[in-house]
């Protein structure tokens, strides 16, 4: 599954945890980052909309992970890590030929960071902690290419 890259978001309104039919544990979502706190937001509102997760602490172990033949069908990739940040991730991941849809989550507000970071080979980017609107959004996408 290939995506191509798409305009940013910072939607902020509230949705509903509505099951999407046609995900039920379908879709897997890796979540990249390193604050405990978003990753278990992240993670609790992706369980809730019936997608299975596995989280990482930086970039590199997202690559690590990918290195391994593990594949996950959208990855959620934090911008500033410790060990290897966001876009260098996500550069390398596309260079090691990943399809996933990797979504860019930052706490940077500016349009030109966020340009950049979607310059490494982001499919999204949006500021952080997701709403379930910009989730809803996401899992809508990915059902669209399968």
């Amino acid at each position: 599954m290939d995506f191509g890259t798409g305009p940013s978001s910072t939607n902020t309104e509230a949705g509903s945890y509505k099951r999407i039919e046609g995900v039920g544990g379908n879709f897997s979502v890796l979540i990249v980052d390193d604050d405990p706190i978003i990753r278990r937001i992240h993670r609790v509102m992706l369980n809730k909309f019936g997608l299975v997760t596995h989280v990482v602490e930086n970039g590199k172990e997202a690559v690590d992970l990918f290195r391994s033949d593990t594949c996950f069908d959208m990855v959620l990739m934090d911008m500033e890590m410790p060990i290897m940040d966001g876009p260098k991730a996500t550069q390398e991941l596309r260079a090691m030929g990943v399809n996933s849809m990797i979504v860019g989550v930052t706490s940077r507000g500016l349009e030109s960071e966020k340009q950049s970071f979607m310059g490494a080979g982001l499919n999204r980017c949006h500021e952080k902690p997701l709403t379930t609107d910009i989730v809803t959004s996401l899992i809508q996408e990915l059902i669209k290419h399968y």
